[in-house]
């Protein structure tokens, strides 16, 4: 793993390679369970929700990765033009934060789902301490091993497994929570706070897609196949978690789809789920959190980096307070849905789509701005930070995500000189 730019010819992955890394994510406990916070909706509110938030939420995460199959470089770097080279730490720092943060949460849903399907055996198979570990662990060597033709073959193999798994639980979903589901509308959430929480998973991501897209062989493929793999997925977890929520009132329906699963005999594909669903989703976390830390400093080697991220995401796992998942969701909304829309609008609407490579790398350069910083930026960021804890806070009817997103894009465009396109 390096900083530098991945030449053309070192790009390995294709259209099919993407579709499958973003499915392979969008199989999640951790989207189950969020799909659930929808439920005080109805499930038709809900539902529409979901479909509206991954559409406005899968875009922005797609065009993230677009500097990254593009000019083949990583996403905290892709922020150095926006930012500076240094004001670009702000975002890698924020980035570790909920990366960490994503993987602890992922590890602590495995690590119940494993332990209450290992319940009728005993010992330390049920134990939530244990599956945290041992998945834990399955994630850093996934991770290590990104990229490769032996972890394209296992991605593959990982990603149709459960993709038949999930069909399974589907029909037992349905068949064992879905009558009447539409019958049961709560009317405690306003639609815009629900449009929140559900944009907020697939930009949750986007300070990580690059990392992955820089590896395209084609930008327009990785474009497309990022964007239908995690839309498809995610919409259908996110619906299942709102589903057998509604009908239940059950505050974990991924336990609950498990544990269903388990009594009518198909407790092995529920753990094969609970195992290599938090695996194929948590190693980009792992793995992204180790190119952020790359950007603040290479003194440290990024084999290490890695280890290092592994195991503090197994350690904050044991510890951390899985009541504060929805705010965590609001937060990570808070932060980066500002602060790309600095990125965007930096990228697409002032440089339109040109970067010079080269100056990204270079103190002093063309994006070196105040002393590594862009003050610019960085003040339309804070703006849209403000602005989204505003909406939220208050109950504006709008939510946060959108005015967010305008007001720090607003901000920056017409306080920055677009560049001339040549044309």
């Amino acid at each position: 793993m390096d900083i530098q730019p991945i030449n053309s010819s070192d790009r390995n992955l294709g259209g099919f390679d993407y579709f499958l890394l973003w499915a392979g994510v969008g199989v999640s406990l951790a989207e189950i369970w969020a799909g659930g916070f929808l439920a005080p909706m109805g499930f038709w509110a809900g539902f529409w929700a979901i479909v509206l938030g991954h559409l406005i939420g899968n875009t922005f995460m797609a065009m993230g990765g677009v500097m990254g199959s593009e000019y083949g470089i990583m996403s905290m770097v892709s922020v150095r033009p926006a930012f500076g080279i240094r004001g670009s730490n702000l975002a890698a720092v924020l980035n570790i934060v909920q990366l960490i943060g994503w993987a602890s949460i992922m590890l602590i849903i495995g690590g119940r789902a494993g332990a209450a399907l290992g319940q009728s055996v005993g010992g330390i198979l049920a134990a939530n301490e244990f599956w945290i570990i041992l998945i834990g662990m399955g994630t850093l060597v996934w991770a290590l091993f990104t990229g490769r033709t032996f972890w394209k073959v296992m991605q593959t193999c990982a990603v149709i497994g459960l993709m038949l798994v999930i069909l399974m639980m589907t029909f037992v979903s349905i068949e064992e929570f879905g009558r009447g589901v539409s019958m049961n509308p709560k009317g405690g959430m306003s639609f815009m706070i629900g449009l929140d929480l559900v944009i907020a998973m697939p930009i949750s991501w986007m300070p990580l897609v690059s990392d992955y897209s820089r590896f395209a062989k084609k930008s327009k493929s990785a474009f497309w196949n990022t964007w239908w793999g995690y839309f498809i997925i995610s919409s259908w977890m996110y619906t299942l978690g709102l589903l057998a929520t509604l009908v239940t009132g059950q505050s974990d329906p991924g336990m609950l789809i498990l544990t269903t699963m388990g009594r009518i005999g198909m407790a092995v594909p529920a753990l094969i789920m609970v195992v290599f669903s938090t695996i194929t989703s948590d190693f980009p976390d792992v793995y992204s959190a180790t190119c952020s830390m790359l950007n603040i400093s290479r003194r440290i080697s990024a084999r290490t980096l890695m280890w290092i991220a592994g195991l503090l995401s197994i350690g904050v796992a044991l510890v951390f307070p899985m009541e504060q998942y929805e705010n965590f969701l609001l937060l990570i909304g808070a932060m980066f849905v500002p602060l790309y829309g600095v990125v965007l609008t930096d990228y697409f609407l002032v440089r339109w789509r040109r970067l010079d490579v080269k100056a990204i790398y270079e103190e002093g350069g063309a994006y070196w701005y105040i002393k590594g910083y862009n003050p610019v930026a960085l003040i339309s960021w804070a703006a849209g930070f403000i602005v989204f804890q505003w909406c939220v806070r208050a109950g504006y009817p709008l939510g946060g995500s959108i005015p967010s997103i305008v007001t720090a894009g607003a901000i920056y465009y017409f306080s920055t000189t677009p560049e001339k396109t040549g044309k």
